[in-house]
């Protein structure tokens, strides 16, 4: 009987230490697991901008049977361009000439081969005008084909409209989507009575520059180039501790 006594009390202590165990184990875990918890939402910020700098380009583009003849016709017709764009504000010295570019023409057989031959030349030269006046660079744009009734062939592209603003921008609509992640995540939060602890992590989307009102949206982001009138979305993935 006092052997049976001597093992009751080491056995008593070993269970009481185990059930201790277990419940500072149980409580720990518990508490990692609440730590652990978290909410992932994805905050987005919206901006309408208006372009601030339009770029224009053209190029003029004659041929003729002899090299002589196209060069000359290009020259030609280069100064009735000039005079249109000093009409319209643009002096001289802010009209950029690009390089003359030129090439032979063949003659072609009934088979739609080429045959060797050459039957004219072609000479080509590109031009670039910019202004601030984004409206102005629109209204050319729309205008410059005119030039044909005075004998210009002119080939115009389609304008380029910039937001010269666009690096700062960029970081006031990335911060403004990760406050909206926040906001969202701390409603979330509200609703299942628990309260928001700190970030985690966070992702910034690309970002899609659209014309207004566009829904467009791209993987590799969107940079609208061809509209005055323009909106930046930006997004941010972001996670949270609840508490």
């Amino acid at each position: 009987m006092e052997k049976k006594s001597d093992l009751f009390l080491p056995a008593v202590l070993i269970g009481i230490s185990f059930i201790i165990g277990v419940v500072v184990f149980t409580n720990a875990w518990k508490s990692n697991q609440q730590a652990n918890q978290t909410i992932s939402v994805t905050g987005s910020a919206k901006k309408e901008i208006v372009s601030d700098l339009g770029f224009l380009r053209g190029t003029i583009s004659v041929q003729s049977s002899t090299s002589e003849n196209a060069y000359a016709e290009l020259n030609r017709q280069k100064p009735i361009l000039i005079t249109y764009l000093n009409g319209k504000g643009f002096s001289k010295d802010k009209i950029e000439f690009f390089t003359i570019n030129n090439y032979p023409v063949y003659e072609m057989s009934e088979q739609g081969y080429q045959t060797g031959r050459v039957i004219g030349y072609v000479y080509s030269q590109r031009m670039q005008i910019q202004s601030s006046d984004v409206n102005l660079i629109k209204d050319i744009s729309l205008d410059i084909t005119s030039l044909i009734q005075k004998g210009v062939n002119f080939n115009v592209e389609q304008p380029e409209y910039h937001y010269t603003k666009m690096a700062d921008l960029k970081i006031e609509i990335q911060a403004a989507a990760a406050k909206d992640a926040m906001i969202r995540a701390q409603k979330i939060a509200e609703a299942t009575d628990r309260e928001l602890g700190p970030m985690r992590n966070a992702r910034m989307g690309v970002l899609q520059i659209t014309p207004k009102f566009s829904n467009a949206v791209s993987d590799y982001g969107i940079n609208d180039l061809s509209s005055i009138e323009k909106e930046i979305v930006g997004v941010v993935n972001a996670s949270f501790e609840i508490e």
